[in-house]
Parts: structure tokens; sequence; C-alpha cells
């Protein structure tokens, strides 16, 4: 645990030094560079306790390298809000382990969260879009379709191996068990694309109403949303003469303090607006689809307690594969997240497996 809180503060100071080098605005750019820097130096405290050597384990890992080639094809938005997330989840993990002992909170288990809002602060020509940028609630449209792909193939492939194993189980024959999995590729494919448009769909129509409406208060009251967005920054910890002035200045672009007020009062990020219902209903279908294929592939070409086999092994590498996949999100170990993913997955096809058997045994 502890060597892992060190790769973890090295990890941050890797991805934050990214942030710095691919950010165009010099006062976040600062930012992230003071913050890569605190990191490193947290790694150093850490590793100088437990007399382990910097220089054979400061490689970022596989995870942050990860992160960084995905930032580097999708934006460091789905970076920074990899940081935030980490940063707030490390937070929530030590108050809930301190509440757990019964021991007193010093103010200290956010103290990431709080370096980064008073380095922020300080900069003398903060705004507030700057502010807002780390108040993100998601990791942008990129993030998104990512979690979304990992997602989708896990669906895909836990439904129809579950599926498979049960008419396997039911039917001794290899073209019913062919036959079903194929039907249950194209029903939970459809389905899922046309579940994602109706989402996306009505979610954009939605936000788009209630943004109309902001933008209309905006042109008709300026001086009370003026006075609304410097409550937003007191309501964060800014003080109230610096909180007037960012709304000052952020009134004086109207878009800018119409981005912040969605955000903000409505907690609209415009980001999850762009993407179109159609392509979201397209992606749906081929990623469930790819997961819903393999455990059906080895009854094209084999049959009975062969194809069974197989189509079992297939599945638990690509559960496996999945489980990784979602360490890049929740930061779990690998090992763990992919064999526990691996265990509920034939856990669900044995069940359904066993049901099959007994209808078979049943009706035959």
């Amino acid at each position: 645990m502890k060597n892992r809180n060190i790769q973890t503060e090295i990890d941050a100071g890797f991805l934050y030094q990214k942030l710095a080098e691919h950010e165009t605005d010099e006062t976040m750019a600062n930012v992230f560079r003071q913050m890569s820097n605190i990191e490193k130096s947290h790694a150093e405290a850490f590793a100088k306790k437990e007399n382990i050597s910097l220089k054979e384990s400061m490689q970022p890992s596989w995870r942050a390298k990860t992160i960084n080639s995905i930032g580097k094809i999708f934006g460091y938005n789905y970076v920074l809000g990899t940081l935030m997330d980490t940063e707030k989840s490390i937070s929530n993990a030590m108050i809930n382990q301190k509440q757990a002992k019964n021991q007193k909170l010093t103010g200290t288990e956010s103290t990431h969260v709080k370096i980064l809002r008073a380095i922020l602060e300080k900069e003398k020509n903060v705004t507030g879009a700057q502010i807002s940028k780390f108040e993100s609630r998601h990791r942008s449209v990129g993030g998104n379709a990512i979690r979304a792909a990992v997602l989708g193939g896990n669906d895909g492939l836990i439904s129809n191996f579950s599926l498979v194993m049960g008419v396997a189980g039911a039917a001794s024959n290899q073209e019913g068990v062919l036959l079903a999995g194929i039907a249950g590729l194209l029903a939970g494919s459809l389905s899922m694309a046309l579940g994602e448009w109706i989402s996306v769909k009505s979610s954009q129509e939605l936000y788009e109403n209630q943004m109309q409406i902001e933008m209309e208060e905006l042109e008709t009251n300026p001086e009370a949303e003026e006075k609304e967005i410097a409550l937003i920054y007191m309501a964060k910890g800014i003080p109230e003469d610096q909180a007037n002035k960012i709304a000052k200045d952020v009134m004086s672009n109207k878009n800018e303090a119409h981005d912040i007020l969605v955000k903000e009062e409505l907690g609209i990020d415009v980001e999850d607006l762009k993407g179109s219902a159609i392509e979201a209903a397209i992606y749906s279908f081929i990623l469930f689809a790819i997961g819903a294929v393999i455990p059906v592939l080895p009854f094209m070409f084999i049959n009975g307690m062969k194809a069974i086999a197989l189509s079992t092994l297939l599945s638990a590498a690509g559960l496996f594969l999945i489980g990784a996949a979602i360490t890049l999100f929740t930061g779990k170990n690998v090992w763990y997240s992919g064999l526990r993913q691996v265990l509920f997955g034939l856990a669900a096809a044995a069940i359904t497996f066993g049901i099959g058997k007994l209808i078979g045994v049943s009706v035959a």
C-alpha cells in the first residue's frame, strides 16, 4: 500500500507535467507545473520515510502512460478530469478510513485539492473560466467515449456469454446455440443503439432549452446574473473582493458568462452536447456487438463441449481485458479488477448454463 502511494504521487507528477507541456494558457500551465513539483516532493518524502530509492521507481506506471496517450488522442481535458477524480477519491478514502476508526479529522485529508485551489487563487490574472476548469464533473467527450466503449463491450460480452451458455446447457445441437447467440447479438446491439440515441437526444433537447432560458436571463437582467456569478465563487471559498472582480471580468464576455452559469448553476457540461445522437447509437451498436460476438465465435466452427470450453476461455480473456481497462477510471490493481470481472462473468454464465441444463432435462 505504501509503495502504491508513492507510485500514485509519481504518476500525478508525471501527468501534471504533461498537462503543463500541452497547455497554451500560461496561467494554467504554471499551476500544473507547481502541482507537478508538489506531487514529486510528496513521492520523495514517502520514499525517504520508507527507505526506498526513487531512482529505481521514479518511472510513471503503465496506467499513467496510457492516460497520457489517451490525452494525446482525445484531448488533455480527459487527463485533468482523471487527476481531479484521483485527488477527490484519495481525499474521500482517507476521510472514510478515519471515520471507520473513529479518528479525528484534521483537515489535511483534502490537502491536495486545497493546494490546487490555493495555487490557482494566488495567480494574479486568474479568470472565472480557469477556476471553472477545475470544477469539471466529466472527463470530456473523449473520456466519456472511452468509458462507453469499455462498458458497452462489457455488456455485450456478459449478456451474450450468459445467453449462449444457457442455450448450450439446454440444447445439444450447435445450430440452436449459434442461432441464439446471433439473435442475442443483434437484439442487444439494436436495443443499446436505440437506447443511446434516445438518451443523447432527449438530454440534448432538455439541456438546450435550459441553456436558452439562462441566456435570456443573462440578457434581460445582467446585474442579477453578475451577483449570482460572484456568489458562486464566494461559495467555493474565493474572497468576496476577488469573487466580485472575477464576476465583473466574466460579464464582459457574454458567452463566457453563459458557459459558467450553465456549468455552475445548471450543472451542464457543454462538451456533452457536442456529440451526435446518431453517432452515439452507431458506436453503441458496434461496441456491444464486438463484446457479444466473442462467446459465439467457437460455435461457428466446432460444437459440443469443445465449443463450450473455447467459448468460456475466450470470454474469460475478454472479461479480464475489460476489467483491466476499467482500472483506467478506478485506479485499482489490474489483476484484482481483471480477475474480479472474470469471476463475476463466469458465475453468471455458470448459473444460466445450470438453469439451461435443468430446463433441457425437464423438457426431454
